[in-house]
């Protein structure tokens, strides 16, 4: 966006709302101070003192909007919504939501990390009381919303079932399967994402539209002992009456609305949040179905809003009053439904996925609503992820079918353009007249084609920069200043921490279907035929693993016809865990007794062969 651009958004009237400046602010009970918060080697997972900026006026190296969004999101501390539920916001991505009961409080959603959540639990308890957590509810599968849980809950307590925890259905399935197979790349894409390592400031990392950043410290897993399995299901846990209802394959594969109609008021979260949310995140995912979202709110409506004083969600603040709830939801409702209706319009009519993002904007009843703002899923990347959804990725041209790669291309488009050094002095050119969109992609091809030129990477850098500075959508924002970083700087990596107990709740299955994609099918298929037999001696489970013309099959029990394997290995799996999760290895194991083998076990060492280690540190914006 240039200058001018962000000028015309500072001026609009809409601009001079303060009602989420008041909702924002409304209960306020004590912020956490110093807002920094330490695991226990001392490192910080989290610092909410570092956006202090945002209290200045918007400068030019922000969009006035996401400015806006960012000062209401970077308020931190207790507050209370009604009597009897108090929310901490600004600890993390996510807030937490404790409810009191008769003997203590129920948490909702613990944040990502255990050391965020405990400090959120400890200021609650300072101005509430030292209540004991008496159960727990994760309103859906995404890490943001349960992985602070050893925070505030001892698992010994959830075992002996002292302490109930609550998800909707299919939750452990997703919350712990949606990033193993991908989950490298994922992440990867998630430090572009959030820019947890840019620098925080005007010209830096200032949010990501739906909360600041992502905490970086431990994240756990307690798995739920209650499941949703239906709308209208109701539990009491220490005396608190909900009801839920199931939205699956909305914002998440498993997803729950919680509504408490003693004290009037509906947990949405994160179906209705004050941003339109993503129909396809940038870290990469399945794409969701905005349609069946926009459904799921009308039913939210219909069920609850008659009842309903309040609405909070899981990001945000929340919103008082039974019209300005419905006029919410509806908003909410209604954004979805068109993003989704005119983009498969728009399709019917023959634009392809990028054609639909310049075409498509919000009527002005939406485009003036500060909530369905793109802050943190844009229109425009919403309305390609409805193309790719029913369409895929070929937009039907047949000189789209065979496309050079990246690199080829690169190299390619640059011969023709007359050579890197032409393609760059002409695109300097392009970058003062403020044609930046073109800019980007013509030194994209110069950089594939050779990374190290050395204009080519400064110019794209300060392209990134400004496009990054100037974009109203937070993970663009962060997208193009972490490219404009590591061109200058080199990789840097995503911060992260590795979770035991995460991978302890994989299922068997899951857990070698993991490895059948780690597979380097080329080698595998030179090693021939395999078979390895693992007995799960705690489990009582068996599997197969067959390693054939490349691909590995992984069977429950015996292989078909009974085919003899080259290694039996016999374990336990807290054991494989163990090695899986690095803690050890399988000569360690073997060595210590704790791994028993029956057969080749030369035929193991050629398996972990096979098996390629992801780069987690990968190139995203040189080849």
């Amino acid at each position: 966006m240039t200058g001018s651009e962000q000028e015309a958004v500072a001026g609009s009237p809409a601009r001079d709302d303060q009602q989420d400046f008041t909702d924002a602010d409304r209960g306020f009970l004590a912020r956490l101070e110093p807002t920094v918060v330490r695991d226990a080697t001392g490192q910080v997972v989290w610092d909410a003192d570092a956006y202090g900026f945002l209290e200045a006026d918007c400068p030019p190296t922000a969009h006035p909007s996401l400015w806006r969004q960012s000062r209401l999101v970077a308020r931190q501390g207790l507050y209370e919504v009604v009597p009897g539920i108090h929310q901490v916001r600004g600890l993390d991505l996510s807030n937490i939501t404790f409810v009191e009961g008769e003997r203590g409080v129920l948490v909702i959603d613990p944040l990502i990390s255990a050391e965020v959540a405990a400090a959120a639990l400890a200021l609650y308890r300072e101005h509430r009381g030292e209540r004991p957590v008496t159960g727990v509810i994760y309103t859906h599968s995404h890490v943001d919303h349960f992985g602070g849980v050893r925070g505030v809950v001892d698992p010994a307590e959830v075992a002996a079932g002292r302490v109930p925890v609550v998800a909707p259905a299919g939750f452990l399935e997703h919350a712990v399967s949606e990033n193993v197979f991908t989950g490298t790349a994922m992440a990867r894409r998630a430090g572009y994402m959030y820019g947890a390592a840019l620098p925080k400031g005007p010209a830096g990392q200032i949010g990501c539209g739906l909360g600041q950043t992502t905490s970086t410290g431990s994240v756990g897993l307690v798995a739920p002992t209650i499941d949703i399995t239906a709308t209208g299901q109701t539990e009491i846990l220490d005396g608190v009456r909900i009801v839920f209802q199931l939205t699956p394959g909305t914002e998440a594969p498993a997803e729950m609305n919680v509504h408490f109609p003693d004290l009037r008021v509906l947990c949405a979260a994160e179906n209705a949040c004050h941003t339109l949310h993503n129909v396809l995140t940038l870290r990469g995912a399945l794409v969701r179905d905005p349609s069946a979202w926009a459904g799921y709110l009308t039913e939210t409506i219909r069920l609850f809003a008659d009842d309903t004083d309040v609405v909070f969600a899981s990001h945000h603040w929340p919103t008082w009053g039974q019209d300005r709830v419905v006029r919410f939801l509806e908003e909410q409702r209604d954004a979805y439904a068109y993003l989704h209706d005119q983009s498969v319009r728009l399709l019917n009519a023959g634009y392809t996925g990028t054609e639909i993002a310049e075409e498509l904007r919000f009527p002005p009843a939406l485009d003036q609503a500060w909530h369905t703002r793109g802050y943190y899923g844009s229109l425009s990347h919403n309305a390609k992820a409805v193309y790719q959804r029913y369409m895929g990725w070929f937009d039907g041209n047949p000189a789209h079918l065979w496309q050079h790669p990246p690199a080829q291309a690169a190299s390619r488009y640059v011969e023709f353009m007359g050579g890197a050094d032409s393609v760059v002095a002409q695109a300097r050119n392009s970058y003062d007249a403020g044609d930046l969109r073109w800019v980007a992609e013509v030194l994209n091809h110069v950089l594939f084609a050779e990374p190290g030129h050395a204009a080519a990477r400064a110019l794209q850098a300060d392209t990134f920069e400004r496009l990054g500075q100037g974009a109203e959508c937070g993970p663009w924002r962060n997208f193009y200043l972490m490219g404009a970083a590591e061109l200058r700087g080199g990789i840097l990596g995503t911060p992260t921490r590795s979770a035991p107990d995460v991978l302890a709740a994989l299922t068997a299955e899951q857990i070698f279907r993991s490895m059948a994609v780690r597979v380097n099918g080329p080698r595998a298929a030179e090693a021939g035929r395999l078979l390895l037999r693992w007995e799960l001696t705690d489990t009582a489970e068996v599997w197969t693993l067959l390693l054939s013309r490349g691909a590995l099959t992984v069977m429950r029990g015996d292989a078909p016809r009974r085919e003899q394997p080259a290694v039996v290995l016999r374990l336990a799996r807290t054991t494989l865990n163990a090695v899986l999760g690095g803690a050890s290895t399988f000569a360690d194991e073997v060595a210590g007794g704790r791994v028993v083998l029956d057969g080749d076990a030369h035929a193991l060492v050629i398996f972990g062969t096979l098996l390629d280690s992801p780069d987690p540190d990968f190139a995203i914006v040189t080849p």
